[in-house]
């Protein structure tokens, strides 16, 4: 059972793994990875806790804060999302998280004056997708979603 818990999701074929939002994540973790604790690892291992399978879902207590290494995962996340914006729209984004102990909290990221996504944290020790298409999936709809706001409102991402 313990091997299974440890076994990999990720596939080294995965096609996702090519993903921008996927690459710049790894990026943001070896980036945080003071302990060179990625050191000889493969982007799908270092990627794969990040996915959270029914299973891991099932092994992650209902109750509890959220651990270190979550919460770096969860601002990896945000900040390569911030990242990518700024790549798309070539304006500075800048993500900002904000988490109570208990986990709970809000992830925003600005555009100039102009918030561009808002998302409310729940369950933050829980944080992860079904899978790296998930992953994939979600982020481009925030990326193309922010686009969207800039452009509307192009004066308050700019000012």
């Amino acid at each position: 059972m313990a091997s299974a818990a440890l076994a990999l999701v990720v596939q080294e074929d995965d096609t996702n793994l090519e993903s921008e939002i996927v690459k710049d994540m790894i990026k943001q973790l070896r980036s945080i990875d003071a302990y060179d604790t990625y050191a000889g690892w493969s982007e799908a291992k270092i990627i794969d806790p990040i996915v959270l399978t029914k299973e891991r879902k099932q092994g992650i207590p209902v109750i509890g804060d959220p651990d270190e290494i979550t919460i770096a995962r969860l601002k990896a996340y945000y900040n390569s999302l911030a990242t990518l914006i700024e790549k798309k729209s070539g304006l500075m984004a800048a993500p900002m998280v904000h988490l109570s102990h208990e986990g709970f909290g809000r992830a925003l990221i600005m555009v100039g004056k102009l918030v561009v996504v808002d998302k409310i944290l729940r369950d933050t020790h829980r944080f992860g997708f079904a899978s790296l298409e998930d992953l994939k999936e979600k982020s481009d709809q925030a990326i193309e979603k922010a686009l969207g706001l800039i452009e509307k409102y192009n004066a308050a991402a700019t000012d």
